[in-house]
């Protein structure tokens, strides 16, 4: 990427600060990466995202090119709703790994991609996650930002971080949720019974989740779920803990499964944000999957001959 000699008025700024003042639109968490990845050098030494770098000190910045693992491209069935030469927008299907990780190194959305965008994936990600902007859980379905190229990727995960892309999620959930609407603020952690499951902790991260009843059925609701910040499991942990666990969710709805799906019944419907590089306002949806309209058709037929009756 180049070097940079650190002028007086820079004086003093930790090393990851230093380093997205001078590389406009990374973000600090790709900052942080690059140099403990050894990407970052001062004084041709390696240092410490918490260094304080020095009047004269010459930094050099390399941001890697994606390596090639074993990762092979795979021909796997999956819906492009959109593409152009700097993103890609998918709808995943449930069941599908988003990357390749211990007990999955292939078979995933990013093998899937692969195959789709051959060469042509934001290296930022790093070797198993090229191109991954952010994740869907394996069994939930929706849409998905991919990146092609690594000022894409920069810019898209900046607009995440700064709120900006705004995401509504279908979830069906157990009981009949009295409000019409409303908010969920509580802080989401590693769970301390179990270190394998999120809850709500109270020194977890802020976790923001809005919903708004879409129908509600006998002893069922239909959800449209927006949230504020993306904590992992997020929207299940949090319909969980007031009451109201996704359908189908095995890990947080006391292992209920009333209608045999496989996974929770919770879909990233649509997604508005600014393309990360023309700055057009982008809108893009997915239908329900399958089993989902499923469900909700049988649930329909109930009502409809509880009322007949």
């Amino acid at each position: 990427m180049g070097k940079f000699i650190v002028e007086i008025e820079q004086v003093g700024k930790r090393l990851d600060l230093f380093v997205i003042s001078v590389i406009k639109d990374l973000s600090r968490m790709n900052a942080k990466r690059l140099i403990e990845d050894g990407n970052v050098k001062v004084n041709s030494k390696n240092s410490k995202v918490s260094y304080k770098v020095q009047n004269g000190d010459i930094i050099e910045i390399h941001i890697p090119e994606a390596k090639q693992l074993d990762l092979k491209a795979q021909e796997i069935p999956i819906e492009v709703v959109y593409e152009d030469s700097d993103i890609i927008v998918v709808n995943k299907p449930k069941g599908l790994v988003v990357h390749p990780a211990n007990g999955n190194w292939d078979g995933t959305l990013v093998n899937a991609v692969m195959a789709i965008c051959k060469d042509s994936l934001s290296g930022i990600g790093g070797e198993v996650r090229p191109g991954i902007v952010h994740r869907l859980d394996k069994d939930t379905s929706g849409l998905l930002i991919i990146a092609k190229n690594d000022k894409a990727h920069i810019n898209m995960s900046n607009e995440i971080k700064n709120r900006e892309v705004k995401k509504v999620y279908i979830a069906l959930v157990r009981g009949i949720v009295a409000e019409n609407e409303a908010t969920i603020n509580m802080p989401i952690g590693r769970s301390n019974k179990d270190r394998k499951k999120m809850a709500v902790v109270k020194n977890g991260k802020e976790a923001i989740t809005h919903f708004k009843v879409i129908k509600r059925f006998d002893k069922y609701t239909l959800l449209e779920v927006k949230i504020d910040t993306g904590r992992t499991h997020q929207i299940r942990v949090h319909l969980s803990e007031i009451g109201y666990p996704v359908v189908g969710d095995e890990i947080y709805s006391n292992g209920k499964n009333e209608f045999g799906v496989h996974g929770q019944l919770l879909h990233a419907k649509s997604l508005d944000f600014k393309h990360p590089i023309t700055g057009k306002d982008m809108h893009l949806e997915a239908e329900l999957p399958v089993e989902f309209k499923n469900v909700l058709k049988k649930l329909e037929e109930e009502r409809w001959c509880t009322w007949k009756r």
